[in-house]
């Protein structure tokens, strides 16, 4: 199995550090990580040379960290499945997740999911880690999902997401023709009473924020693009269900399956900063055809 690893150069302003604080604060690893490399099969090294974390580093020093493999959940069915892979390198895999997928497993063991497909690519790639996924997407939504290849990684994301520094943007066609060009809803979301998947707006709900803006228009739809600020759940569809226009195919939230039967939502971009590389990544993926058919069937309805 491939073994996952990371590694550095000590810089001149870090010569004299111990490696247990370039690690921890230069480097960003948790305390639960450095207890995983030293107590569940990984190890440290400097210059090739296996060290514990009092060592003392000089300038020039190379430091590599190799992570022990991941325990997997044994309640995540694999499932060999195409993936429409957008990007992927030893770090990060981003996929383009087609509708009626679901993120992680339901309670259906015959069901397919998203995590499942991955561990099987993973171990068809002989790599030895779990599903950490950065942003999910609900079963009936397609699109960008990025996906962190080992807990190093997946906690530097999570960081990133508490400082808004990834940023993703979706593509809705929603019912009836939007007046506003360009706009956001802040408002904020709750579970409905009575249901353990619904939500609505309340006044007592987590504060959510929603920027729309129009890209085409019709008199019996409207293709949106949106960014989110927070990421609640069903943020986009209860945000636009509360403005009077659902999305087209939402029946819980107030839309109708005359043209696709599914959400029209498609999460269309993500954007970020590579944590390890410090290279910007815009990562996207096209609209899917049933969305384009709506729009085609709009078009020629006006």
């Amino acid at each position: 199995m491939k073994t996952i690893s990371l590694n550095w150069q000590v810089t001149n302003t870090q010569d004299g550090q111990l490696l247990r604080s370039f690690l921890r604060d230069e480097k960003h690893l948790s305390r639960k990580a450095l207890a995983d490399v030293k107590f569940k099969g990984g190890k440290i090294t400097v210059n090739g040379e296996e060290v514990n974390v009092r060592t003392v580093l000089k300038s020039g020093d190379d430091v590599t960290v190799f992570f022990p493999p991941e325990e997997r959940s044994e309640n995540v069915p694999l499932y060999s499945l195409p993936l429409h892979i957008v990007f992927e390198d030893e770090h990060i895999l981003v996929i383009n997740k087609q509708a009626g997928l679901p993120t992680i497993p339901s309670r259906d063991p015959n069901e397919p999911s998203l995590a499942g497909a991955v561990l099987a690519y993973y171990d068809e790639c002989d790599i030895q880690t779990t599903f950490h996924a950065v942003n999910r997407l609900d079963k009936d939504t397609s699109g960008v999902i990025l996906i962190a290849k080992h807990r190093y990684i997946h906690d530097r994301f999570v960081q990133m997401q508490k400082e808004n520094k990834i940023k993703r943007s979706y593509m809705a066609i929603v019912h009836g023709k939007m007046n506003q060009l360009k706009g956001t809803v802040d408002a904020s979301i709750t579970r409905k009473e009575g249901s353990i998947i619904e939500r609505k707006v309340s006044d007592v709900g987590q504060r959510a924020l929603t920027h729309f803006q129009v890209e085409q228009t019709t008199t019996e739809g409207t293709l949106v693009r949106l960014e989110l600020e927070t990421g609640r759940t069903h943020q986009i569809r209860v945000h636009m269900n509360s403005i009077g226009h659902p999305l087209q195919g939402d029946t819980l939230y107030g839309g109708r399956t005359k043209y696709i039967d599914r959400q029209a939502l498609h999460a269309r971009s993500i954007n970020f900063v590579h944590p390890i590389k410090e290279e910007e990544m815009f990562l996207e993926a096209p609209l899917p055809k049933d969305m384009k058919n709506v729009l085609t069937a709009l078009k020629a309805k006006s």
